[in-house]
């Protein structure tokens, strides 16, 4: 498991939430072409802290377009919703 790789998606998608949640709370015009914009960011870090979870530290770092469209699309290895 690639606890660095993990951490930074998980705290970038914390970071994201944390924006989303203080600008919905403010501005009474937040609308969903924002939200969906927040929501696509927020996914694309918490999705590959788990497709991501064990490559390398050298494969993150040198990360390609097929990594990159496979580690942030939705987990399909897990039961993650019941």
């Amino acid at each position: 498991m690639n606890r660095d790789a993990i951490l930074f998606h998980l705290r970038e998608a914390k970071e994201e939430l944390d924006r989303t949640i203080a600008e919905i709370e403010k501005d009474p015009e937040y609308g969903y072409g924002e939200f969906h914009v927040a929501m696509s960011h927020l996914y694309l870090h918490v999705n590959t802290a788990w497709n991501g979870r064990d490559a390398s530290a050298e494969r993150h770092r040198d990360c390609v377009q097929s990594d990159f469209d496979a580690w942030r699309n939705f987990p399909t290895d897990a039961d993650l919703i019941n």
